[in-house]
């Protein structure tokens, strides 16, 4: 079975980095097997130690999945600017940002407002059932998420009503069928500085500003995205800018004034200081 064996000097932590809630579509058996599909492939990983074992993948592939390309010492050295932020650094160490396929990110994020966890697994599921190819992995059976074009033809909004998305889906029909038209409509955002990009993400349907932050971290590797939920706002709130409002509410005056706070606290990676700090909040 192939293997990479990690650097001691970049920590990674397989089970922090698939567990954090930053991707829907992985696994974890009870003997510390993860199982998930990327592209039209089923990967499996395990970690033991500084030793990544895989199967389903090349090592490059694996590799830039994973950011094992970035310095994350240096990325956790200069967020480590506060207390509060290096206690998360520590429970979380090894943590990294993955670098999700951008229209099945974009789509995932439209299912999850509003939602919790396993909610959105199960709407990523079921739309990859119904519209996927299927890829056998041994006696298993899994389905590729389908691409944009396969949600976009005439009458498929009536059949991805059976998918349970709720009032979601007329956006993740209407969406589909703007990406299908525009078939360079990623390496687009990709090009475009942080800013640009938010506003032209906000431009497809059902997307808002914090889904449009986390598919600009989470497909983009655009750092400077810090989204903001209901764990954030109450972190930012009870650690870092005490004036905010403790109204039920989430405003976009809030919003912004948190995400301009972190851009200028955490620096040019404040999203990783996002997923630190939202991950370690149970820890």
């Amino acid at each position: 079975m192939p293997r990479i064996a990690l650097r001691p000097d970049q920590p990674f932590s397989l089970d922090q980095t698939l567990g954090c809630g930053q991707v829907f579509r992985w696994d974890r058996a009870e003997d510390g097997w993860w199982c998930g599909v990327i592209g039209n492939k089923v990967i499996r990983c395990r970690q033991e130690g500084a030793t990544l074992m895989y199967e389903g993948a090349d090592e490059k592939n694996i590799r830039h999945y994973f950011s094992l390309d970035l310095d994350l010492e240096a990325i956790l050295e200069a967020i480590d600017h506060d207390p509060f932020i290096h206690t998360a650094i520590e429970r979380c160490r090894g943590l990294r940002l993955v670098r999700q396929p951008a229209w099945e990110c974009l789509c995932s994020y439209i299912c999850a407002t509003n939602s919790n966890i396993p909610m959105i697994r199960r709407r990523i599921a079921t739309i990859a059932q119904q519209f996927g190819d299927e890829i056998l992995s041994g006696d298993q059976k899994f389905f590729a998420f389908p691409g944009p074009a396969k949600l976009s033809c005439t009458g498929k909004e009536a059949t991805l009503a059976g998918c349970k998305l709720g009032y979601r889906t007329p956006y993740v029909f209407s969406t589909a069928c703007e990406v299908a038209a525009e078939k360079d409509w990623a390496k687009t955002i990709e090009t475009l500085p942080y800013e640009e990009a938010r506003r032209q993400m906000m431009k497809f349907s059902g997307i808002g500003p914090k889904a449009a932050d986390c598919i600009l971290l989470f497909a983009f590797q655009k750092y400077e995205a810090f989204p903001v939920d209901v764990w954030i706002r109450r972190i930012m709130r009870e650690h870092y800018i005490t004036t905010l409002t403790r109204d039920s509410a989430l405003t976009g005056w809030e919003y912004d004034t948190i995400r301009r706070f972190a851009r200028h606290h955490f620096g040019e990676y404040c999203g990783y200081a996002q997923e630190y700090l939202y991950a370690a909040r149970d820890s």
